[in-house]
């Protein structure tokens, strides 16, 4: 049987794609014996097993036992430099289109479902002659394009991607709507599909807006901050639904914990740690409180220290200022990791419920 392909494209960052990836290999694994999956072109690159290799397609290796083929499932790894490198002539054009093409040629001989998902919006990987749209072409492989909620928005930015993908020639069957409103899902749709009557392209829908997905983890937290996390590790993948400053009277900031804080508290604050460190053990005020980011160059005193590791409450200490703290993490945006299994496994359990893999596999 030949391979099956399917490109996942977007509109732009953050749409979801690895969602939706995570999704399709959970549902075409229920029915194709052998699926695998690439990042043809990756931008964000981790050192994995020994190889350099885009954060995404590290992490489908790892949660879905495909380190055998790690080495062919990212395959053109856009590392600093690269650009230069590019434009220099050190990396000739033909260089990136051969890596791409060898490495999807030995997937197909392997799966008989592969899923390809791209990086940003179409063009990205332009500045190495292969943007998304031209490798999506150069593959055969039809384009599932994912989008954000809305309709205004939607409408706009998949016109402007449709240009590109329509210039190079690519096939494009499927827009796909995800992190909709619940409330306004059907109605949102109902006008979409009209939008797009007439063109060929099948409109469907993806998952509703969730925290859950969009929110980090403590392990997300911690990578993006720098500092490692202390504490039970067994909490790493505790997700935090909310950020807050811990500037009031400890007893205030106690009673005012919302499910899942991550609280930001100044390392002069001994009372505050001390008083959060103490009621970790008890399992109403674990809920509410994910764990703390102790900010300042200010010294805990010993004491505070070894009531907080003794208590095994998950913290990180960093020496920049609170605000400086909360300004980073609120503008940060959630990628799902290897380790985010409460997130994994929910986006497993809600697929087959929100994504119709009969439909899709049906037009590739």
């Amino acid at each position: 049987m030949a391979c099956k392909k399917i490109f996942i494209a977007a509109t732009g960052q953050h749409c979801g794609k690895t969602t939706i990836s995570l999704s399709l290999m959970h549902l075409a694994r229920k029915k194709y014996d052998r699926v695998g999956f690439v990042k043809p072109i990756g931008p964000k690159c981790i050192e994995y097993n020994g190889l350099t290799m885009d954060m995404d397609a590290a992490m489908m290796a790892s949660v879905y036992s495909l380190e055998s083929d790690a080495h062919l499932m990212s395959p053109m790894t856009i590392t600093p430099g690269s650009t230069r490198e590019f434009l220099d002539g050190k990396i000739t054009p033909e260089t990136p289109r051969a890596l791409i093409s060898s490495a999807i040629r030995k997937l197909e001989q392997r799966y008989d479902f592969l899923i390809i998902e791209g990086a940003g919006h179409g063009g990205v990987g332009s500045v190495v002659g292969v943007n998304n749209a031209q490798v999506a072409t150069m593959v055969g492989a039809p384009v599932l394009m994912v989008t954000n909620g809305g309709i205004g928005s939607v409408i706009d930015a998949v016109e402007l991607n449709l240009a590109l993908y329509e210039r190079e020639k690519a096939d494009v069957r499927v827009i796909m709507v995800n992190k909709l409103v619940p409330e306004k899902r059907e109605s949102s749709l109902a006008y979409l599909k009209k939008a797009f009557a007439g063109t060929g392209l099948l409109v469907t829908s993806a998952f509703d807006y969730s925290p859950i997905l969009a929110h980090p983890t403590l392990q997300h937290v911690a990578e993006m901050l720098g500092p490692a996390l202390k504490g039970n590790p067994a909490d790493k993948s505790r997700i935090c639904h909310t950020i807050q400053l811990g500037a009031a009277s400890s007893q205030r900031v106690i009673d005012h914990l919302e499910e899942s804080t991550l609280l930001i508290v100044t390392s002069s604050r001994d009372e505050l740690i001390v008083t959060a460190s103490s009621l970790h053990h008890i399992p109403d005020f674990r809920k509410r409180l994910a764990g703390l980011v102790i900010s300042g160059r200010a010294p805990m005193s010993r004491i505070t220290r070894q009531i907080l590791d003794d208590s095994k409450i998950p913290y990180i200490r960093i020496e920049e200022t609170s605000s400086e703290v909360f300004y980073r993490l609120r503008e940060h945006v959630s990628k799902i990791g290897p380790d985010d299994v409460e997130k994994i496994e929910l986006i497993n359990s809600i697929s087959e419920r929100y994504i119709d893999f009969k439909v899709i596999d049906a037009l590739l």
